[in-house]
């Protein structure tokens, strides 16, 4: 997307690799003008549409790629042009606008309306639309990483624990989840090598590290196949 749109795509794209333990090429947040443009407002690069074409020829699309513009109207020509270049790349696509749209000039697969009503500042639409935005991205990377496996219930087991706060964390769930204590925790999540699904699995089946990557592996990482 562009601007504020933009910006909402990066962010949910750039926090699902902590979250959920992704590679970051999986979820790809791109705005038009690139990462400066994050930063620092560059007004009228949403209307640059060969920004979008050479954007998603850096990613290198294929037809197994799913590619969501965000937009607060449907006019907005580097969200649109993207959309419909990777459509004729073979994607699937979805695009996300904030009032009714009638008679659109593009057809993604996935028309998502998010009628918001009228801005209270007219026409500043990281308000209204953008709060609606967030939302929505966050229900469809979240709804996403469930489907493949990434949570068990309402936890993260395949977050990345690479801060204090996420290894507290970590420990956290193995002590709410196992029912054990919290130095019996920090020594299994350290025995599994920080990860929480992994160590879940080498407690729950008496089975070491490489044996329960084994099983995750062989149950292409749904924790629900194991225990």
């Amino acid at each position: 997307g562009a601007g504020t749109s933009g910006r909402l795509g990066v962010i949910d794209a750039a926090e699902c690799p902590p979250t959920f333990g992704i590679d970051p090429s999986q979820v790809v947040g791109l705005i038009s003008g690139g990462h400066e443009t994050l930063v620092l407002s560059k007004e009228g690069a949403e209307d640059h549409t060969d920004w979008a074409i050479e954007d998603l020829d850096k990613v290198n699309l294929t037809e197994n790629d799913f590619v969501i513009g965000i937009a607060a109207s449907v006019r907005t020509p580097y969200t649109t042009a993207g959309v419909e270049h990777a459509r004729s790349r073979g994607c699937r696509t979805a695009l996300i606008v904030c009032n009714k749209v009638e008679n659109p000039d593009i057809e993604p697969d996935i028309l998502i309306e998010l009628p918001v009503g009228p801005e209270a500042i007219t026409g500043s639409t990281r308000m209204k639309s953008g709060t609606a935005q967030k939302m929505t991205l966050n229900m469809i990377t979240t709804t996403a990483m469930v489907l493949i496996g990434k949570t068990y219930g309402n936890l993260m087991i395949d977050l990345q624990a690479r801060s204090e706060k996420l290894e507290s964390r970590s420990r956290k769930i193995l002590m709410d989840f196992l029912e054990i204590s919290f130095d019996k925790a920090d020594e299994l999540l350290k025995s599994a090598g920080g990860s929480v699904k992994t160590a879940i699995v080498m407690h729950k089946l008496s089975v070491s590290k490489s044996e329960a990557e084994e099983r995750l592996r062989a149950a292409d990482g749904f924790l629900k196949r194991i225990i």
